[in-house]
């Protein structure tokens, strides 16, 4: 089959690989019929991303046709069309039984190798590094779903791919971000990244009722995606992001805070974003910290920071004495995919959602490689990338 496969720092191929296999009676092989490029993915497409190993068969956010269960699959059937969620979930350990399904204590079969990073290991994941498990992704014409009796989920006939693709993934993160911030109506939700999942958070805020919500970007298009559904907009390239918030909530700053950006930051102070760009080159830090930074500057005595975005490792020149003393809560972490999806899929059908504006370009396979690039560069104007196998 053809896969789209990592060989190195901006060396993203279109390979023929071998076919997926069953390999546990609660497997599934999926046929994809349509699949996307994740910010997330521009991580290890920039060589930030740890633990990730050259032939990596990548890609977290697809959906498809069962072609194969296994013996011990009693939930999908041949010929049913499933949204794949990126986070691997067995749906038995504690964890899952809490609903903490991106802390899924079985899924990650590299669990070691995470621990020695992080203390302890998160949930397996699709078409990423190792260190959550080295699954083969989703950018290929067929993928081995693990645990498939639990994680994916059904779509109901007459919804196309595009209104349903992103239900695995940047649409229940961008909702999760925005019910980490326990939004009240009286509540200003600023929002760093006006990427995809910046813009689902965006909608999830209005819909859970914000008062006003701020998107915060350098993109002209994305900024004028935010403003056409209602968002109040600032350019961090042409002015202050901390005067005009302090301007929209009467000096006070926004109660809550969502960082949809993570460890590729950029700043409108040069020196800053020349400081970490050096830290990060020598590996004194993995990670651009700037959105946090200003978010922990700005925000609201006891408000929220929620955190979607991505990062890898070790930031540094965290002000962790001003969250303290402004006593800030964070809340962040992977998305609990299936906690959402299946509210979701009907917020979807009742048209709550705006699903496909935001694709602006679409491919194939063999188009990926250049279109990986288009996308890190924020070039002709793109957002979001679909592709067809």
């Amino acid at each position: 089959m053809k896969a789209i496969t990592w060989h190195g720092k901006h060396d993203m191929r279109c390979d023929t690989v071998p076919d997926p296999v069953i390999e546990d009676g609660r497997d599934a092989i999926i046929k994809v019929s349509a699949c996307a490029i994740c910010g997330s993915d521009l991580h290890f497409y920039d060589g930030f991303m740890p633990g990730m190993k050259s032939g990596d068969i990548v890609g977290h956010e697809f959906m498809g046709e069962v072609m194969e269960v296994g013996r011990d699959n009693k939930k999908l059937k041949i010929g049913d069309r499933v949204v794949v969620p990126f986070t691997i979930v067995c749906g038995d350990c504690e964890q899952c039984k809490r609903g903490n399904f991106s802390v899924c204590e079985r899924s990650n079969r590299n669990a070691d190798m995470a621990a020695k990073m992080f203390g302890h290991s998160g949930a397996g994941l699709y078409g990423y590094t190792h260190l959550t498990g080295g699954y083969s992704g989703g950018q290929a014409e067929y993928v081995r779903v693990p645990y498939a009796d639990v994680g994916p989920v059904v779509i109901p006939n007459g919804m196309s791919d595009e209104e349903v693709l992103f239900l695995g993934d940047i649409l229940p993160t961008g909702w999760q971000a925005a019910a980490n911030c326990d939004i009240e109506p009286t509540d200003t939700v600023a929002i760093w990244g006006a990427g995809p999942v910046g813009l689902f958070a965006m909608q999830s805020a209005m819909i859970m009722g914000a008062k006003q919500v701020v998107v915060i970007d350098e993109v002209p298009e994305r900024l004028a995606m935010a403003e056409a559904k209602g968002a109040i907009t600032i350019n961090f390239q042409n002015e202050s992001v901390v005067e005009r918030l302090n301007e929209l909530t009467g000096g006070k700053g926004p109660e809550k805070c969502i960082d949809s950006v993570g460890m590729e930051a950029h700043s409108g102070y040069e020196a800053e974003h020349l400081y970490d760009r050096v830290k990060q080159a020598v590996m004194a830090e993995t990670d651009r910290p700037h959105v946090l930074r200003e978010m922990i500057y700005v925000c609201r005595p006891a408000g929220i920071i929620s955190v979607p975005g991505v990062y890898g490792g070790i930031i540094d020149k965290i002000p962790f004495g001003a969250a303290m003393n402004k006593g800030l809560t964070f809340r962040m972490g992977q998305t609990h995919v299936n906690k959402w999806a299946d509210d979701l899929l009907i917020r979807i059908q009742e048209g709550q959602f705006d699903m496909t504006s935001m694709i602006t370009h679409r491919g194939s396979l063999e188009d990926a490689p250049a279109l990986y690039k288009t996308f890190r560069d924020k070039a002709d104007g793109c957002v979001k990338v679909v592709l067809k196998p």
